[in-house]
């Protein structure tokens, strides 16, 4: 069944994990296009995320060089993302298991 959710509501939600420890915040999203629909295939969070949504990541990286730029953040497949409550969105899974955003 499809389910539909305006995206614009969880910008800047804090997002927690399984057991409750807090994950940061969701800054962006990818979506990828199927069958003539936008699918989300995946959710920003962190400050990488929000420097993707302010599309002034590769701004930053090019003034900076290759340098660390103290952006963090992660990648929350679509699969670990739980919605029931989008007010309180939480991951299917530990904070531990992320791949963090290099």
């Amino acid at each position: 069944m499809p389910y539909e959710l305006h995206l614009e509501l969880l910008l800047g939600k804090r997002l927690r994990d399984v057991e409750g420890k807090p994950v940061g915040r969701i800054e962006e999203f990818r979506a990828e296009l199927k069958a003539g629909e936008w699918i989300i295939s995946e959710y920003l969070v962190g400050s990488y995320g929000l420097w993707e949504r302010l599309s002034a990541w590769s701004i930053v990286r090019l003034l900076l060089g290759r340098r660390r730029t103290g952006a963090n953040g992660s990648r929350i497949p679509w699969d670990q993302m739980d919605l029931a409550d989008p007010d309180q969105p939480r991951l299917r899974c530990r904070r531990e298991t992320l791949t963090p955003i290099q």
